[in-house]
């Protein structure tokens, strides 16, 4: 299971207790604030973009949607996001529970500016009824990102 791998991950820190799992599904937004009991847009979605031979990952805000021209203008290319049945081989993780955390070699990972208003933030943790709270500096760490982007929209 993805979250196993994620647990696995994390205790290389010595922080896998800090995975939260429901006994209900936190596989959207409006499910994973319901059970962690926050509002949606401080739940941590991971979007998943095809880049030429390249898988990318974007940890944007809950509330956040991807700008169309302002991801052209930060990547260079059309935003081509992965179709559920790509997710799991191409990520490691399937669609409900992808995270930027436990990825296979070669994602590349991004962090959206929509995440730096919040002082924390719930990403999932590789399972459809898990996630975890961050401060952005502990998403930084990480997620091994590669650097902050402006590719979304309806936040501000």
């Amino acid at each position: 299971m993805s979250i196993e791998r994620v647990r696995e991950y994390f205790r290389g820190f010595g922080m896998e207790d800090r995975i939260l799992e429901f006994d209900v599904s936190s596989a959207t937004v409006d499910l994973a604030a319901a059970a962690v009991g926050v509002e949606g847009k401080r739940i941590g979605k991971t979007l998943s973009f095809h880049q030429g031979d390249d898988v990318v990952l974007i940890l944007v805000a809950g509330d956040a949607r991807i700008d169309n021209k302002k991801y052209k203008a930060a990547f260079g290319t059309k935003a081509r996001m992965l179709s559920f049945e790509e997710a799991e081989p191409l990520i490691g993780h399937a669609v409900g529970g992808v995270c930027p955390f436990g990825i296979n070699e070669g994602v590349k990972v991004y962090l959206d500016e929509s995440l730096k208003r919040f002082e924390t933030v719930f990403p999932a943790c590789g399972s459809a009824n898990s996630a975890i709270e961050l401060t952005i500096p502990e998403v930084e760490k990480y997620s091994n990102y590669i650097e902050w982007v402006d590719v979304c929209k309806d936040w501000e």
